[in-house]
């Protein structure tokens, strides 16, 4: 297989292949999955012959991302991901405990879409400031 990239093409797909690799394999520890591993290894090998030395580093042998990669802004991308995913789930899951947990159905499930902005609403305004725990 024959792919042409022109090299800002080419650097998203690199930013793309490091952030799925970061979400299948950030939480694995020593469980990784290790054929995604070797995919983004071999594509950011061709970092190699496009003159891009800022964006590979080798080690134990493996081409992988270089520091200056990571610590480049691609792991804010993911915080403001994670962030995102965060408080929508919050607000879903807040929204079901309103209602009781009652399974969604057409009958209830703008009442639903409605709760759940509000909540997002209430998180985009203020973060998590005025969630309270009760103990």
């Amino acid at each position: 297989m024959k792919i042409e990239l022109s090299d800002k093409e080419f650097r998203r797909l690199l930013d793309m292949v490091y952030i799925g690799n970061w979400i299948l394999n950030s939480t694995r520890g020593n469980d990784r999955f290790e054929d995604y591993d070797h995919v983004e290894s071999k594509l950011f090998s061709y970092c190699i012959e496009a003159d891009m030395p800022e964006l590979y580093e080798i080690r134990d042998g493996h081409v992988v991302p270089s520091t200056a990669f990571e610590n480049g802004g691609i792991h804010e991308a993911i915080a403001d991901y994670e962030d995102t995913v965060f408080f929508e789930i919050l607000a879903e899951e807040l929204a079901r405990r309103d209602m009781d947990f009652e399974p969604i159905s057409p009958e209830n499930f703008s009442e639903l879409a409605s709760r759940i902005d509000e909540y997002i609403e209430e998180f985009e305004q203020n973060g998590m400031d005025n969630i309270i725990l009760n103990r």
